[in-house]
């Protein structure tokens, strides 16, 4: 069964929606443009390095929690672009003994 895919705007506009708070008035809080904020909940936009670090300390969580909720994002949707073709590439396996060779 396939994970369901939920951009991490879904889970800020859940945030803001909790607060009674207008993606205008957290763009201002956070010093980015309202439309950096609104494409975001519309999932339009992913969550960049700056964006994380600007939630993390206004919501007082850190940065790494935005910034892993895009990472998780990103790789489901991933793999359900390339599928079954992920299971057809071989998985490159070390030999012990090869290993001990390499490193003298």
């Amino acid at each position: 069964m396939a994970r369901l895919l939920i951009h991490p705007g879904e889970h800020l506009a859940d945030e803001l929606k909790a607060l009674g708070m207008s993606a205008n008035e957290l763009a201002k809080q956070l010093g980015v443009p309202t439309k950096r904020i609104t494409e975001i909940i519309r999932g339009k936009r992913g969550i960049s390095g700056d964006t994380a670090l600007r939630l993390g300390r206004w919501f007082g969580t850190g940065p790494d929690i935005w910034m892993n909720l895009q990472k998780n994002y990103e790789l489901r949707l991933a793999a359900q672009e390339i599928g079954d073709a992920l299971q057809k590439i071989p998985q490159y396996r070390v030999d012990a003994k090869t290993s001990d060779d390499m490193h003298p």
